[in-house]
């Protein structure tokens, strides 16, 4: 599975002309990230639900705490009636940052994303649903029935030992958040040992490398290009993942603090090429291609996320033909 994430920071006509553009190049599935400070991610995929044909589409992800597990199972039940049953369903624990912002940080866990996506399973089923645990519901239902009924995918996006193997053993997929190869080999035997308890029923499962991605002709461009998604990646990493790249953590919590603070122009300047070759695939199309066989070896897919490239355009059919064959 190949996919891309697309970012409703930019103009929602620009963003489905790029969705147009990723379908048309050979793009399996497009997601939108899900943020308050950006524009509305349902608007844009119902938009591009009607300007694409065979593109699955979904939140990339969205998270159980800002909306009710119920209304986020309609959304996508809806979006899954407007593309003629190409939803996807991306959910995981949110982003720390903007959580912070609304008051929701303390919300996160994996029990909340567990039992949303299983709540929003049986809404699809047609059956009604009470629910007493991380959220409320009594008799609640849905009054039409999605195309693919109960058999919308679910992805569950993290990044931390339990979310992985909780998404190996109950969802269909587990978006990674992963660029470099030494991360999706410690991915891959989180879900193992997840998939050890997955019953025959549930199918097919598929780990996914979630990936920052800058993709340009001149690799000096592509590299700059990476600074701020990487300043983000870097300024949260565990410790043991900054262990895994040889990264100075105080070098990476100050990073995280001019983050935090909201300067951003002295976090993107603090980022090291070491965090730049951990936490991104950046480089020309050459150099991405080689990052990504090494990613293959331990993931079933991959979704090329931001920043994409300096030039989002270009950068669409530079990754598409990169990875070309590799998914």
């Amino acid at each position: 599975m190949l996919g891309i994430e697309l970012t409703p920071e930019h103009d929602l006509h620009r963003l489905v002309d790029l969705g147009v553009r990723a379908e048309a190049a050979g793009y399996d599935a497009v997601y939108s990230t899900c943020h308050y400070n950006n524009r509305d991610p349902w608007a844009f995929l119902s938009q591009l639900a009607t300007a694409t044909d065979s593109v699955r589409l979904g939140p990339g992800v969205a998270n159980p705490y800002e909306t009710h597990p119920v209304t986020l199972a309609s959304r996508v039940a809806t979006l899954d009636e407007l593309s003629e049953g190409r939803a996807v369903f991306g959910l995981g624990p949110g982003d720390p940052s903007t959580l912070r912002n609304l008051g929701l940080e303390d919300e996160r866990g994996l029990r909340p994303v567990l039992e949303a996506f299983k709540t929003a399973q049986k809404l699809w089923a047609g059956e009604r649903v009470d629910h007493e645990g991380t959220f409320d519901a009594a008799g609640a239902g849905l009054n039409y029935e999605p195309p693919q009924g109960a058999d919308i995918p679910v992805h569950v996006g993290g990044e931390g030992p339990h979310m992985c193997r909780m998404a190996a053993k109950h969802a269909d997929g587990l978006l990674f958040n992963g660029s470099h190869p030494k991360d999706l080999a410690w991915a891959r035997e989180q879900a193992d040992d997840g998939l050890a308890d997955r019953p025959d029923h549930r199918g097919d499962f598929d780990l996914i490398a979630y990936a920052a991605v800058s993709v340009a002709e001149d690799e000096a461009a592509a590299r700059e290009a990476a600074r701020p998604p990487v300043a983000f990646i870097a300024g949260g990493a565990a410790p043991p993942v900054l262990k895994r790249h040889g990264i100075d953590p105080a070098a990476a919590s100050e990073v995280g603090d001019r983050v935090s603070a909201g300067e951003f122009s002295a976090a993107f300047e603090r980022v090291t090429p070491e965090m730049i070759d951990a936490f991104c695939m950046a480089g020309t199309p050459e150099i991405v291609r080689e990052r990504a066989a090494a990613v293959a070896e331990h993931a079933d897919g991959l979704v090329v996320g931001s920043p994409l490239g300096p030039d989002l355009e270009g950068a669409v059919d530079l990754a598409a033909e990169a990875v070309d064959g590799l998914f």
